[in-house]
Order: structure tokens, then sequence, then C-alpha cells
């Protein structure tokens, strides 16, 4: 009998950071300033809940960002990594570059403004329109390797 294994090398959820969230807790009282007319007792758990929503809104809908099975996985999209041409980890002025000035309309973009670093990766396949994917991570190196190796 044997086990299939599948090998993940590199997984990432582009989560904000702890300050994010930190700065999200003026939420609280905001929403039992507003609730203390309504109901007093309420204010302060509904204050809570709403924090708490919040924040689990926020993780949900962060993308991940895998590398997995010879797949590329990156928010709602996947490409083969075989497909992918050059790799090339981006520091915060190399990102900004090309998704703002430098940026072509054309290009797959899984960006979160709370990450400043990423990778580009030129798109081979010459039935896609895409050129590159623009893709922030906080381990770009680690994930630039985790491509090549799957490649």
């Amino acid at each position: 009998m044997t086990a299939q294994t599948t090998a993940v090398r590199y997984r990432e959820r582009l989560l904000p950071g702890f300050g994010f969230f930190g700065a999200w807790l003026l939420l609280i009282p905001a929403t039992a300033l507003i609730m203390m007319p309504i109901n007093k007792g309420a204010a302060i758990p509904v204050a809570i809940g709403m924090y708490v929503l919040v924040a689990l809104i926020f993780v949900a809908l962060s993308p991940v960002v895998e590398v997995r099975d010879g797949t590329l996985r990156a928010g709602r999209a996947h490409i083969s990594t075989d497909m992918i041409g050059e790799i090339e980890p981006l520091g915060s002025d190399a990102l900004r570059d090309v998704i703002g000035p430098g940026a072509d309309a054309r290009n797959y973009l899984v960006v979160r403004g709370w990450i400043h670093r990423g990778v580009k990766l030129e798109i081979t396949d010459a039935s896609d329109a895409t050129p590159f994917w623009i893709i922030t991570s906080r381990k770009p190196l680690a994930l630039a390797e985790a491509l090549r190796t799957a490649a």
C-alpha cells in the first residue's frame, strides 16, 4: 500500500500585519459610542463582536500564494510552473514601479498594500495574453526559490 502525498514547497497567506489590526481596534470605541444611546448593556459586547467580525473578514479575504505539485496558486488563479519564465524578486522601489508608472494593464496582480516586496513572473505561454504576474510576498526570495525548484 502506497500513500500519495502532495508536496507543498511554499505557502503564504497575505494577511495584514499586527499594526493594521491594532489600528482597527479603534472600531471598538466607535461602535460602543454609537450603541450607547440604543442599549448601554449591549454596547461593549456588540463593539467587540464587530471588531472580531471585521478581523475575520480580513483574514478570510486574504489571498493565499502557494507552490504545490508543479502549480502556482495566487489568489483565485493558478498556473503551471513550467509556464513561468524569468522570476524576478522585487524590493519596495521595484514593486512600486511595476504596479505604478511601469505597469502593464495586462499583468495579473495579487497585490496587498501592506506588503512592500514581491516577485515578478514572466508568463511564457504563447496563448496567454498576460505577460507577467506580480505577486506581493513577505518572503519573495523563498517564493522565487520554490518556483525555480518546482519548474
